[in-house]
């Protein structure tokens, strides 16, 4: 399996090990564009793998802080409660570069900038960019990929 996330589509990628493509997902990455620096809230390019999955068996719309359920389960009234937080929802999947010295150690290393491809509240507008880095899917769309891959899945995002 192997993930491509392109960025000017805005689009989520699955391909089986022939090179057969089984899905497509509409995704919203970085609104402040592209880029590897820590700090920058710009989704990092080049190859990455899966390095953990988080949430299995967690319910939809279960909230995370840190990767970790906090035990409360987003709700429209729960997002006006807290309105700006960056909502991390269902499932996780934690990625790290492979590219030593572009998205691999140092201030450009996408496992320590907590780079997720991640479920978001269903009102979120998929298809262009708005996130803080992270990739953004829908909740239903993300549990199906999370159990589709596995940690060490390779993850391509190109610009």
């Amino acid at each position: 399996m192997k993930i491509y996330i392109r960025i000017p589509t805005q689009t989520l990628e699955l391909f089986d090990d022939n090179g057969m493509l089984l899905r497509r997902y509409q995704v919203s990455t970085g609104a402040n564009g592209v880029g590897e620096e820590n700090g920058s809230f710009c989704t990092p390019r080049g190859r990455h793998v899966i390095r953990a999955k988080v949430g299995a068996g967690q319910p939809e719309n279960a909230v995370f802080i840190e990767r970790r359920p906090t035990g409360e389960y987003y709700t429209p009234d729960l997002g006006k409660q807290h309105a700006g937080r960056d909502w991390i929802l269902t499932r996780i999947l934690w990625l790290s570069g492979c590219e030593s010295g572009f998205n691999r150690s140092g201030s450009c290393d996408t496992m320590r900038r907590y780079i997720y491809i991640h479920g978001t509240p269903d009102g979120t507008e998929m298809g262009r960019p708005g996130s803080r880095g992270c990739v953004r899917m829908r909740n239903k769309e993300l549990v199906e990929l999370f159990d589709l891959v596995q940690a060490g899945t390779e993850v391509e995002i190109v610009a």
